[in-house]
């Protein structure tokens, strides 16, 4: 007996009516899956590199770390962060109020010590002659006022020195009958004293009446011999040059300065100047001049320093370091720590409640002695955290996935 077309088919229709079932069960649980992947209110970051967002769950590309869920609708307050008591005592967090406090600003320029150009002196040849003896010979040598610089003959002064000794004898053997020879005798000793003679050696030709074939010069000056123009055996003119002497007992430091920073410091202010070939010496002075003209090229400006150098420590060429300090003024003024900073951007956090703290941006100022000036953003009396800013800002990125200072607009502040 032939089985019937109709009783074959219908276990097939029945297994396949199960499996349509099974399938539109499995795209049910799928498309709810997924709904909930999509969710707009959820977006899944990393707590430790938090500029990564997702739409759906999974690890972190960067740290491969389980990326965590953050609900958009709890964040009300997206510049807040509230921690537990016990939050703040492990991050250290310190609050404190606000207020005026007097704060300078250090200007730290380097220099170089150079001659006191006021200071500088130069011994020439009184008359022209060729220098027989040179007391000193060495660039670097001091010379003290009054000591035998150099020997010299000179044809011109040796004749001088006869034509007044002949006036001595003359007068001794005839007197003033005839010719009026203490005018003479006057006259020809001036000479003597105007081409560099001394009134010594002068009263000592007049007791011998010998005169000598060279004449000692002696140093118009004290100092340190910055340029030796002669040796022995060079001939002079009247006039020449022997050597250049510089007073090293007061130097000048001068130091360059870029236009931008006039406003710093105080031109009239103290100043204090550090060497660094003389570790721990510090020399106070005063800023004695600053160069009016500016060169247009580097924006750069010379001030001098004078300052005293009676041990003779400070050689020109030395470097220096001159610390300009301006007067400490009232302003309002925060721990370096406490404010933080992205690019132009710097914020602190403020106390609004308790344990609840708010980022707020602030405009600073002149920085000195661990301390920045607030120029806007806060008030005096503000609650302002000065210890465990960076921990808030940590903190606050792990739980919202975003820097606070993200959203701050800097053209708002109030200058």
């Amino acid at each position: 007996m032939r089985p019937s077309f109709k009783n074959f088919t219908r276990p097939i229709a029945a297994i396949c009516s199960f499996l349509l079932i099974v399938i539109l069960f499995a795209s049910c649980r799928s498309g709810t899956k997924n709904t909930a992947k999509s969710d707009p209110d959820v977006y899944y970051t990393c707590s430790m590199d938090p500029q990564v967002v997702e739409s759906h769950p999974g690890k972190c590309p960067i740290c491969h770390m389980e990326l965590t869920a953050v609900h958009k609708s709890q964040q009300q307050h997206t510049d807040e962060i509230k921690l537990s008591p016990e939050q703040i005592q492990l991050g250290n967090i310190h609050v404190d109020t606000i207020q005026s406090t007097s704060l300078g600003n250090q200007t730290v320029l380097t220099g170089t010590v150079q001659f006191d150009q006021s200071a500088l002196d130069a011994v020439s040849a009184r008359i022209s002659g060729r220098i027989e003896k040179l007391y000193y010979k060495n660039i670097g040598d001091f010379i003290p006022k009054g000591a035998r610089l150099y020997d010299l003959y000179s044809e011109e002064l040796n004749n001088a020195q006869q034509e007044y000794l002949l006036i001595m004898q003359k007068q001794k053997a005839l007197g003033n009958a005839i010719v009026n020879y203490d005018e003479l005798a006057q006259s020809a000793r001036a000479k003597l004293l105007l081409w560099g003679m001394t009134q010594a050696h002068v009263n000592e030709l007049t007791d011998t009446g010998k005169a000598s074939s060279t004449t000692p010069f002696y140093s118009t000056a004290s100092g340190t011999i910055t340029e030796l123009h002669v040796k022995e055996g060079d001939y002079v003119a009247q006039g020449g040059p022997i050597v250049k002497l510089a007073d090293l007992s007061k130097v000048w430091i001068e130091a360059q300065v870029y236009t931008t920073q006039f406003a710093q410091f105080n031109p009239e202010g103290n100043v204090n100047v550090q060497f660094p070939d003389l570790p721990g010496k510090t020399i106070s002075g005063k800023i004695a001049f600053v160069n009016p003209e500016v060169n247009p090229d580097s924006r750069i400006n010379m001030i001098r320093v004078e300052i005293s150098n009676k041990d003779h420590l400070l050689r020109p060429g030395m470097s220096a370091y001159v610390s300009l300090q301006d007067p400490k003024r009232k302003t309002l003024s925060l721990p370096t720590d406490a404010v933080l900073r992205n690019g132009s951007m710097s914020a602190i956090w403020v106390q609004t409640a308790q344990n609840t703290f708010k980022s707020r941006m602030v405009q600073t100022g002149q920085e000195g002695d661990g301390f920045v000036e607030i120029k806007s953003g806060l008030q005096p009396g503000d609650a302002v955290v000065t210890s465990g800013a960076y921990l808030l800002q940590s903190e606050y990125i792990f739980r919202n996935g975003a820097d606070p200072m993200a959203g701050m607009d800097m053209s708002k502040m109030k200058m």
